[in-house]
């Protein structure tokens, strides 16, 4: 049966971030994911999930600042100082939060070998840092509709930067919403490259909403990726359409309150 996490930076926008982590476990959630914790201080955060009873399964490195265009800074050789200074930060909150992995966003910038090589460094010093502390490292490609000129856009990349990293604890991270756009094939590229994820996301396409609002067929989706033995947390990352519990429908055999 997958296994799903909500993305609290995303889901139950009616409530402040903080209280988000209780509205998932009455939702039915075991687990959850977020983006990007750091406005908020490590010890709350991991007092609020520890009271709603859910499992932190993922956020991301520090990704720059989003209000000055920043969406990930890993690829850029300017900013290298800044990114290992976020990878310690980053490994404080995933360990007050217990959470087990942290996905790196490459960010925005022109394509050429420095901005690769920049990458794989990045890359490469995160998952050793992170290994240190017993975590995981994901790396995600995301797609150049919802982030124009992202560097890193489709899963032959990723596996590049990853292969060159040659770090063991370095996974992808596959979104469907990001790799349906980019690729598709999604059941036969997801069952190939099983032993690569480290993650998985959904949202439908094209409108990043909850599945069944678009085109992915998330019935047969689902029970493939079960199917190939796939163990590890599906993060619902979308924007709810409407409500987002009544918007859960789809999610009610896998939810345990549901």
């Amino acid at each position: 049966m997958p296994k799903l996490a909500a993305n609290v930076s995303l889901l139950f926008p009616q409530f402040e971030f903080l209280d988000r982590f209780a509205a998932a476990a009455r939702a039915g959630f075991r687990a959850v994911e977020y983006q990007l914790p750091y406005a908020w201080p490590q010890e709350e955060v991991a007092r609020r999930a520890r009271s709603a009873s859910v499992e932190v399964v993922l956020h991301n490195l520090p990704a720059g600042d989003a209000a000055k265009g920043d969406r990930g800074i890993a690829c850029l050789p300017q900013r290298v100082s800044e990114f290992r200074e976020g990878v310690g930060r980053a490994i404080e909150y995933a360990k007050a939060a217990g959470c087990p992995r942290l996905n790196c966003l490459a960010g925005i910038a022109p394509a050429g070998a420095k901005q690769f090589d920049t990458l794989v460094e990045n890359v490469r010093y995160a998952a050793a840092q992170l290994a240190a502390a017993g975590l995981a490292l994901t790396l995600e490609p995301i797609n150049t509709r919802t982030v124009p000129g992202f560097f890193l856009t489709n899963t032959r990349q990723a596996l590049e930067v990853l292969e060159a990293a040659g770090a063991a604890n370095a996974f992808l991270q596959y979104d469907i919403f990001h790799m349906q756009i980019m690729e598709g094939d999604l059941a036969r590229t997801i069952e190939r490259l099983l032993p690569r994820i480290g993650h998985l996301q959904l949202a439908d396409v094209p409108g990043r909403h909850e599945p069944g609002t678009g085109e992915i067929n998330f019935e047969f989706l689902l029970r493939h990726i079960d199917r190939i033995g796939y163990g590890g947390w599906i993060g619902c990352e979308y924007n709810p359409l409407g409500d987002t519990s009544e918007g859960l429908a789809w999610a009610k055999p896998y939810l345990r309150h549901a």
